[in-house]
């Protein structure tokens, strides 16, 4: 299964972040998956793929052009696919995915995975995708899809049905749970 993870260039504050991308990556690596990413070496975005490749599983980046330039890609990766602009990175890595997973991350990741949201509830993508809620990272963002529902922007029983996973044995469950969609 080809599992896309949106998640920060940036380390971020603590380092239980990267502990957690590497650990993350580690678990789909041994489980035979393929990552696919956005192909930096930098920050959440370099150790969850040097967990999948440590792990001994295959990586794909997929890269503008503009990073590209800057040597931000991944070196140990065994394919980078690179796109002119952000907009084609993300239609790439929807392609690609089988199921898509936001990892804790910034402006970047949740406008990818935002265009995931908003492709899967209109039904043009018929793939999973989930929230890595890491110590609780994605609650202000479930409650803002509450919000939503209850002003009548979107769906109750569609914003029920969005997994907020609170860890990697809840990720394991949820990708076991959509393998036999696949």
């Amino acid at each position: 299964m080809k599992i896309t993870v949106y998640l920060g260039a940036n380390p971020g504050n603590r380092p239980c972040y990267a502990r957690y991308a590497y650990g993350l990556g580690q678990w789909i690596g041994r489980h035979g998956h393929t990552l696919v990413y956005g192909g930096s070496r930098t920050g959440l975005m370099g150790q969850l793929a040097d967990g999948v490749l440590d792990a001994g599983s295959r990586v794909i980046g997929v890269e503008p052009r503009f990073f590209v330039e800057k040597e931000l890609q991944h070196e140990r990766i065994q394919e980078l696919i690179v796109t002119e602009t952000m907009a084609q990175r993300k239609q790439k890595m929807m392609e690609l995915g089988d199921v898509f997973l936001a990892f804790p991350g910034g402006i970047g990741t949740l406008e990818e995975i935002s265009e995931v949201m908003s492709q899967a509830k209109l039904g043009f993508l018929q793939k999973p995708f989930a929230f890595l809620d890491f110590e609780g990272y994605y609650q202000p963002l479930k409650v803002l899809l509450e919000k939503m529902a209850e002003e009548g922007f979107v769906w109750k029983e569609w914003v029920e049905k969005v997994p907020f996973l609170a860890d990697i044995p809840a990720v394991e469950k949820f990708i076991l749970d959509t393998l036999p969609k696949l």
